[in-house]
């Protein structure tokens, strides 16, 4: 029984869908009031001074605190369909279709968000391990259930996975939050190279 772990963006796509996503499903007025609140936090981010995991987590409590699920889920449902297949990346498609043939048990694992990262995993047949929003009854509260997935991936997997259950893990990644993914595997590919 083998296991195979992918980093979402960057690696299966060509680029960072999570701020697509937020481009895509949040308002205009709540962009544009969200930017001019976040301009000292973008800078701060631009500057190298505030690591991506506390950026995504200010952007989310931006883009969906009080928003309602089903008004977003929709709208993710339209991103998977509309914007997804453009930012794919072949040659990793064609790698999880190979897991899968051989029977390896394949998880996304993404600092991306579950609206619509979950819809797209079901789509393939892919299990999901992400940074998943909180809800309170209708509305999504803003903060995240776990954290951040980005912060520490390997905490995220080990919560749901006993990786001594697998004969052999892949793993595939594209960023430095992806490194400590990537020691846990033992066969380690980083940007479509393979590590030794």
């Amino acid at each position: 029984m083998n296991l195979a772990l992918f980093d979402f963006d960057g690696t299966i796509t060509t680029e960072d869908s999570y701020t697509k996503f937020i481009l895509f499903c949040t308002p205009k007025p709540r962009r544009f009031i969200g930017g001019l609140l976040m301009s000292p936090a973008i800078l701060l981010y631009q500057l190298g001074w505030l690591p991506a995991c506390k950026m995504r987590t200010l952007i989310s409590a931006v883009a969906f605190y009080r928003r309602d699920v089903q008004q977003v889920q929709a709208l993710a449902q339209r991103y998977v369909t509309e914007v997804i297949p453009h930012i794919l990346q072949p040659q990793i498609m064609s790698r999880i279709k190979w897991h899968q043939t051989q029977g390896h048990h394949v998880y996304v694992v993404s600092a991306s968000i579950d609206p619509y990262l979950s819809i797209w995993c079901s789509d393939q047949g892919i299990k999901l391990i992400c940074s998943e929003l909180e809800t309170n009854t209708k509305h999504f509260t803003g903060r995240y259930l776990y954290g951040d997935c980005g912060a520490d991936k390997v905490s995220a997997i080990t919560r749901k996975l006993i990786l001594t259950g697998f004969d052999t893990v892949y793993a595939y990644g594209d960023t430095k939050e992806d490194l400590p993914m990537l020691a846990l595997a033992d066969i380690a590919y980083y940007r479509g190279e393979k590590q030794v």
